[in-house]
């Protein structure tokens, strides 16, 4: 995959991560008189404590596969250094 279509990618997933916060934190639509008095199951979900445990056990999962990539991607860039430097000096 070149680099461009990398850059369109992580545009993509970015934009549709922005519109998905944008879409959990809207306010709820006001209630008119004609409407039930029951709200939805995705609102009632997103109030409760377990969408919160859940979502902060997803990020700390999210965190931790970053650090783990960085570190792997750092050792293949030092390996790299190493292999261009032994080649230039012999």
């Amino acid at each position: 995959m070149g680099l461009r279509a990398k850059f369109v990618f992580l545009m993509v997933v970015y934009a549709a991560g922005f519109l998905t916060a944008v879409y959990c934190l809207a306010p709820a639509p006001e209630q008119t008189p004609g409407q039930s008095g029951q709200r939805t199951l995705a609102f009632g979900a997103l109030k409760s404590d377990e969408f919160a445990r859940s979502v902060n056990s997803g990020m700390h999962k999210a965190i931790d596969f970053g650090k783990e990539a960085a570190t792997q991607a750092a050792l293949k860039i030092r390996e790299k250094i190493q292999e261009a430097q032994a080649k230039s000096d012999g």
